[in-house]
């Protein structure tokens, strides 16, 4: 049987590699080996960016909901007893949304917190 080389795979998995690192400056988007490197943080930065964003976005409608807390006279951490309390089972997104785009409606959710909470 007839020996194969490697030459065709090792090529395939350089260019693969090559590919993902166009766009790098100089040597990281030429040379396979520095290629490879920085292509392997990218893809881990990628990662735990999208674990990141997750976080960011929380911490952004909390921050929202509190700012439209305050306007109508609760803290955040009030109003959020509050409406477990009252049973409301809203997540952030939703309230964060609300606090925006319906302000009558969160009032209400507001004053039904304050209700529960005295």
């Amino acid at each position: 049987m007839a020996r194969i080389k490697g030459g065709l795979n090792a090529r395939k998995k350089h260019n693969r590699v090559l590919k993902m690192a166009k766009g790098y400056r100089g040597a990281r988007s030429k040379q396979y080996r520095i290629a490879k490197q920085s292509v392997m943080r990218a893809l881990a930065s990628s990662y735990a960016g999208r674990k990141e964003r997750k976080r960011q976005f929380r911490q952004l409608w909390i921050a929202r909901i509190n700012a439209a807390a305050r306007i109508n006279g609760l803290s955040y951490s009030k109003l959020m007893y509050g409406l477990k309390l009252a049973g409301v089972e809203m997540n952030r997104k939703m309230l964060s949304d609300m606090a925006i785009n319906d302000a009558e409606g969160f009032a209400k959710l507001a004053e039904l917190a304050k209700g529960k909470l005295a």
